[in-house]
């Protein structure tokens, strides 16, 4: 394994390469880290990938951007272009989650050319939803939170999550786990401000243009609301070819299974092979 980092508009950008193969690229979502798109899972590495992680701006070990307002989605699709100019230029097979689906769903609209296959996971942006001051202000609570008053800020901020009693347990504990691994809080509370009002594209139609073969991975509503099953089954019907797979009702997300996430890759990236 490589740990490394690459330079772009004077961020640094941490990565981890492992493994040989065709190139996939893990994009984990905001106020997460690399770490967890596939949740350490190997699979990817086993099936004969060369698999890329990194932090985005702001995360994890990446450093901040200059500009606090240097967080939004050209910023981000523009990094992730710096990271597979770094890792050779080939084609890959983009993973990404929440903020990392959007990012990579973008890329494969602004330059199809580098992308060979999508797994967008649980996509929760809506560019026909209406305004919503609650969600932003609760973004913005979730920022002030972190930036005043650090881990615990966001937690009291964050409250009680709207899961099942048997899920709330978990849910803080992840939670409260990633958000201990940012190096730099003061940047992800600026990126919880930019991130959410930023937009990776302007109309659900534009998906309608996607090339690459993809898979949408929807989350089920009563255990991850702010992910809506609904965003994923329209990502899905919009992306020419897509296929949407979830878990079972009542069952654990599949997003959160490393390891049966890391089939669905596996599975998207030898169908991409063979278009």
């Amino acid at each position: 394994m490589s740990d490394h980092t690459i330079e772009r508009d004077g961020v640094e950008l941490s990565l981890t390469e492992e493994g040989n193969g065709g190139l996939v690229v893990l994009l984990h979502g905001l106020t997460a880290t690399r770490g967890y798109v596939v949740m350490g899972s190997s699979a990817l590495q086993r099936a004969g990938h060369r698999v890329v992680a990194y932090d985005a701006r702001g995360h994890g070990r990446s450093s901040p951007a200059e500009d606090a307002a240097a967080y939004g989605y050209d910023e981000l699709v523009a990094d992730l272009g710096a990271v597979l100019d770094a890792s050779g230029g080939e084609r890959a097979v983009l993973a990404g989650a929440s903020m990392g689906a959007h990012t990579a769903a973008a890329l494969a609209l602004r330059d199809p050319e580098r992308v060979a296959g999508l797994v967008l996971v649980t996509p929760a942006f809506d560019p026909g939803a209406p305004p919503d001051p609650r969600r932003m202000a609760r973004w913005q609570s979730l920022a002030d939170g972190l930036r005043h008053a650090g881990v615990e800020g966001f937690m009291r901020a964050f409250g009680e999550p709207a899961v099942p009693e048997r899920w709330r347990e978990t849910v803080l504990k992840v939670v409260r786990q990633r958000l201990s691994e940012h190096e730099h809080p003061a940047a992800l509370a600026d990126a919880l401000e930019v991130v959410p009002r930023s937009s990776p594209f302007a109309d659900m139609a534009e998906l309608e243009e996607i090339e690459a073969p993809a898979v949408v991975v929807a989350s089920r509503d009563e255990v991850d609301p702010e992910h809506p099953y609904e965003v994923g089954e329209a990502w899905a019907e919009a992306i020419p070819g897509a296929r949407l797979v979830s878990e079972d009702p009542g069952a654990s997300p599949l997003a959160w299974q490393g390891g049966q996430l890391s089939q669905v890759i596996v599975d998207a990236a030898a169908a991409a092979a063979r278009t």
